[in-house]
């Protein structure tokens, strides 16, 4: 280890990107964090540290895919199968399992339409793109070619079995800045005339394909619904090469354009969600473009920047060579992970992939170019200009941008509502995952109350 890491503490610098891996970000090194983490263990661990993958940031990541078994999208014992031939020493390992079961239920769908059956072929598809959707969330490098084909090939099952199913959903592309954004617009069919239209989009690492039950809720409900691939997500930064911006609104701008004018939407009932960073990003967006009727951020977020990089702060030789030594930032970083490696370290390997994962989906070259793009992304400046009304979500047991939510609502000017998921109603994790159930009642509930 050379004496740049050595500065401020080698096994702190360890620990710091063991935290980094767990929490899917540089978040907080608490107790609460790291027996969260499984850095240390709990003598009765909670419900969601499944205790399965090896380590805390794959166990949520299969979590997350359990969860969708709820919309008929994954099955549980396809998940807990492709989980046992994931190595967690090996990191090309995740991609290899899950993207070996996606084709193997894209294969099986294939054989059920050539024999005529229609709704299984459209079941297995619809599985399919989610098991490829898995194996891209945990991708060692995503600048490799396969990494784009894995991609179109999602999109493809994801089509097909939308098709197959008879859903009352059509892929769409929204103009964007000489180029377009995919998606997904969903019609109600138990909506009469002109109705409202909820625009949801996801955060940094899920599809807006994940949020299923989103749309499946909206529609029974009469709510339209638009699932949209912005810059940094899903297919636009894989097979366009688009990175997330913190001017957010120049984004959902266009959105906004696309959905006012589809003759079934009703232009005045246009409500924005915001899952994950998205809950950050929505906030920002809903400052400029005044068409917004609501906005839904889940969980809320006022800061991102500070709630990735708050807790380094303990580490002040750390935050000081960040700010006055990037490329010496850079080499200690990568030093780290090259020792690592040798070491066979799978908390490190984790945190690595958030990293290369980070600057890929922020067009960063570094990590220090990469960790101060992140400052940008505050909406302190703004939140004051926000005159929609305001769902604020929040989970008690929120790791990610915890005390973010409280801070966004404290903030907040125009009418607002403050929603807390807590361990009685299960829904206290992080978005709501592998409780997608309470999520959807409590928000169309709300939804129905306030639109």
């Amino acid at each position: 280890m050379n004496k740049i890491t050595d500065s401020f503490g080698r096994r702190d610098f360890f620990r710091l990107v063991g935290a980094a891996a767990v929490g899917g970000a540089l978040v907080g090194l608490g107790p609460k964090t790291l027996t969260a983490a499984g850095l240390v263990r709990a003598e009765k661990r909670p419900w969601w540290d499944l205790g399965i993958m090896g380590e805390a940031v794959a166990d949520n990541q299969l979590l997350f895919y359990l969860g969708q078994a709820r919309d008929g999208t994954t099955d549980i014992g396809e998940c807990l199968d492709t989980a046992g031939r994931v190595d967690r020493n090996d990191p090309w390992s995740w991609p290899r399992a899950w993207s070996a079961t996606a084709e193997r239920v894209a294969a099986a769908a294939e054989g059920c339409l050539a024999r005529g059956h229609k709704l299984s072929a459209g079941d297995a598809y619809l599985r399919a793109a989610a098991y490829y959707r898995a194996a891209l969330i945990h991708h060692p490098e995503p600048t490799d070619a396969g990494v784009a084909q894995m991609a179109l090939r999602e999109d493809q099952c994801f089509s097909r079995g939308l098709e197959l199913q008879g859903l009352p959903a059509r892929a769409v592309r929204i103009p964007y800045e000489g180029t377009t954004l995919p998606g997904y617009f969903w019609r109600s069919p138990v909506a009469s005339g002109r109705a409202p239209v909820l625009i949801v989009h996801q955060g940094r690492d899920a599809w807006p394909e994940d949020t299923m039950y989103v749309a499946r809720g909206a529609i029974r409900r009469g709510y339209h619904c638009l699932m949209v691939h912005c810059p940094g997500q899903g297919l636009a930064i894989r097979t366009q090469g688009l990175p997330f911006r913190p001017d957010w609104e120049k984004v959902i701008t266009p959105v906004v354009d696309f959905v006012a004018a589809q003759p079934e939407v009703d232009p005045a009932a246009i409500v924005l969600m915001g899952l994950s960073m998205g809950g950050a990003l929505a906030p920002r967006a809903s400052a400029f473009e005044k068409r917004l009727k609501i906005c839904i951020a889940n969980p809320g977020v006022l800061n991102w920047g500070e709630a990735i990089l708050g807790h380094l702060n303990e580490y002040p030789a750390l935050m000081k060579l960040l700010d006055t030594n990037p490329g010496a930032f850079d080499r200690a970083v990568w030093g780290v992970f090259r020792a690592g490696s040798l070491a066979g370290g799978g908390l490190l390997r984790s945190a690595e992939w958030w990293l290369k994962d980070s600057m890929y989906k922020h067009g960063a070259k570094t990590p220090s170019e990469m960790l101060a793009q992140l400052k940008q992304f505050d909406n302190r400046s703004i939140v004051g200009r926000i005159t929609c009304k305001m769902l604020v979500m929040d989970g008690e047991a929120e790791e990610f941008s915890a005390g973010q939510a409280r801070k966004l609502y404290d903030a907040l000017q125009c009418p607002k509502d403050y929603m807390l998921f807590t361990a009685e109603d299960t829904g206290l994790v992080h978005c709501q995952v592998g409780a997608s159930a309470v999520a959807e009642q409590r928000v169309f509930d709300w939804l129905d109350e306030n639109l």
